[in-house]
């Protein structure tokens, strides 16, 4: 796809949500038809006044006339993909929270609501190894540990779970347990194979490390 008209769909990106919804609706349908009327025209003016506030910040009028006027041919083969029979229009918001989490939101036609699609908080799968990626880096970035468990592998998760299982398991009885002490360390042997390790620091004593 000539790069000038994958730069103009990035800008039209943002006309395939809506931020909120709203006791009525507009129909995307609509949208697309508008759309598809200006591109079969080669009207980079109409264009240009269906692009959101943000992408108008970011490209000037002269700018869209240019990449329509390069990206003529490809426009009009657009305008006639998009209104196809059995084209599928989809209403999504996609909300970025100040934490970074993002939530997708889909239009349900029937019942004129939206449901969530995807949210960080909720199970979900990276589509590409990228987004498995951030996904992870949200989650500890947000000390999630729920989170965590739900970007890791079934098989993997699993082990985790089981091995904490055993270890809460192990920890039932403390007062029962061998500590082997040596200075401000000291050693515990968990039934289950499971070793904690412990550490005093002015006069506390903090878990250092176990597995």
């Amino acid at each position: 796809m000539p790069r000038a008209l994958t730069s103009l769909l990035a800008l039209l990106a943002p006309l395939t949500g809506l931020a909120c919804a709203s006791s009525s609706l507009p129909d995307p349908k609509e949208a697309v038809r508008t759309y598809a009327d200006a591109a079969a025209r080669g009207d980079a003016d109409a264009i240009y006044g269906m692009l959101s506030e943000r992408s108008r910040t970011a490209t000037s009028r002269e700018e869209v006339r240019r990449r329509v006027a390069e990206a003529r041919a490809e426009l009009a083969e657009q305008a006639r993909s998009v209104t196809a029979p059995g084209v599928v229009v989809k209403t999504r918001a996609r909300v970025r929270y100040p934490d970074g989490e993002i939530a997708t939101l889909e239009l349900d036609d029937r019942e004129r609501a939206f449901r969530i699609s995807a949210a960080d908080a909720l199970p979900a799968g990276g589509r590409t190894p990228e987004q498995a990626l951030e996904q992870l880096r949200r989650v500890l970035a947000r000390r999630s540990y729920a989170g965590l468990l739900r970007v890791l592998t079934p098989a993997t998760r699993s082990a985790i779970e089981s091995d904490l299982r055993s270890l809460v398991e192990g920890l039932a009885q403390p007062e029962g347990l061998e500590v082997r002490i040596a200075g401000d360390s000291a050693t515990v042997q968990i039934p289950g194979g499971h070793e904690v390790k412990l550490r005093r620091e002015a006069g506390v004593w903090r878990v250092e490390d176990f597995d």
